[in-house]
């Protein structure tokens, strides 16, 4: 699914920059793929696949879930 239009960005473009290119803010989704750069609309649904994405990498990661587990 697209999440921002203006700058062709989907679901996957994001779950791929936190993986890859360690975003973890949607500052970083704008400086890396252009996200809300444009109108802004796209902005609370980026954030919505943004901590998606965050979570899905925490529970991939053992070391992030015993980090998480301690806490």
């Amino acid at each position: 699914m697209y999440v921002c239009i203006c700058n062709a960005v989907r679901e996957a473009d994001i779950h791929a920059a936190v993986a890859g290119g360690g975003c973890r803010k949607v500052r970083d989704l704008r400086t890396q793929l252009g996200v809300a750069a444009e109108c802004g609309r796209c902005a609370g649904c980026a954030r919505e696949v943004l901590h998606q994405a965050l979570q899905t990498r925490a529970s991939n990661n053992p070391a992030v879930r015993a980090c998480c587990a301690a806490a």
